[in-house]
């Protein structure tokens, strides 16, 4: 396997630079996308259906032909040196591709073994992989008999068994249920915190913002926007929330200039206003409507209220 050592220092863990797909037909899926991402980050790919992230995904990981630029993963060029640059990389693909008929080691020491990883170590890491997973009291079982979340957790430890210094995973908790999703979270952070560059694609924008430290929006084969998510999410103005009241809605909102009331149901309002605004002038403006707030949570995360600002069509463009 490629060395750390013969890398360059200072690499970025994925540098992708004017990077272009044209698909026969002329179907123009990548417009020149140019984004780095550092080693050791947690980074989010966003962006709608048909924006170019699987494309994206599949020339990084040699499964698809660039039309033209480059993309190198710690400083190896992937044209160059494809070998080289895949052994650095993992891949964890959003269908459950394994043998189900086949037992958990045996997929990880099998999987081992296409990349040339003798078996007594291929079988030592297995179990290191397995366990890291929560999986080793499974390892012997048919790979069927698994919950989804087990399957999912699986094609992670076989992505880590050659060591990845970058793991991407496309959409790993589609269809999982929120309790399955957040140990699956958890499982992530450990492998990140340990030193493995992450890049995650994911529909569930909460979980991108939960996750990750950067993120790029791609939209119609571009980036729109792209840095820290704090930053990015510092750009938003306007905050919701839903306030439980006592009794019913008024009648007539109060009126506060540039913010918007209105009845969520028949206990409950939505309120959008500035982030600047001190909220207790709204608690106050309520309290003198003869209105008691309960409760408050927070209406949306900002993260989709962003990716719907950076993804929002032009109704007029052709």
């Amino acid at each position: 396997m490629t060395t750390s050592n013969a890398l360059p220092a200072s690499a970025p863990a994925l540098s992708v630079r004017d990077l272009r797909k044209t698909y026969a037909g002329g179907v123009e899926a990548l417009k020149g996308i140019s984004l780095d991402v550092a080693p050791g980050d947690f980074f989010a790919l966003l962006g709608p259906n048909g924006a170019g992230k699987s494309t994206l995904i599949g020339i990084i990981s040699s499964l698809v032909n660039k039309t033209s630029g480059d993309v190198d993963i710690f400083g190896v060029d992937i044209a160059a040196r494809r070998d080289a640059a895949m052994r650095l990389l993992g891949l964890v693909p959003q269908e459950i591709n394994f043998n189900l008929f086949e037992k958990p080691y045996d997929i990880l020491v099998n999987y081992a073994g296409f990349y040339g990883i003798p078996r007594a170590e291929a079988a030592q890491r297995a179990e290191a992989e397995l366990r890291n997973a929560r999986l080793w009291d499974k390892a012997q079982v048919m790979s069927r008999t698994l919950s989804g979340g087990m399957k999912r957790r699986l094609m992670i430890a076989r992505a880590m068994m050659t060591r990845p210094k970058l793991l991407i995973l496309d959409e790993p908790t589609a269809g999982v249920d929120i309790e399955i999703r957040r140990d699956m979270w958890r499982t992530l952070r450990e492998i990140n915190a340990a030193g493995t560059t992450i890049i995650l694609t994911t529909h569930y924008l909460e979980e991108a913002e939960s996750l990750c430290r950067n993120l790029a929006i791609i939209d119609h084969g571009r980036i729109v926007q792209q840095g820290p998510m704090r930053a990015l999410l510092a750009q938003l103005d306007v905050e919701g929330f839903l306030l439980d009241i006592d009794g019913d809605v008024p009648a007539a909102m109060p009126l506060i200039d540039g913010v918007t009331i209105t009845a969520a149901d028949a206990h409950t309002l939505d309120v959008d206003m500035p982030r600047a605004m001190d909220l207790n002038r709204v608690f106050a403006a309520l309290d003198t409507a003869g209105v008691r707030v309960r409760s408050m949570r927070t209406k949306s995360n900002r993260l989709e209220e962003l990716f719907v600002r950076m993804t929002a069509r032009d109704p007029s463009a052709a």
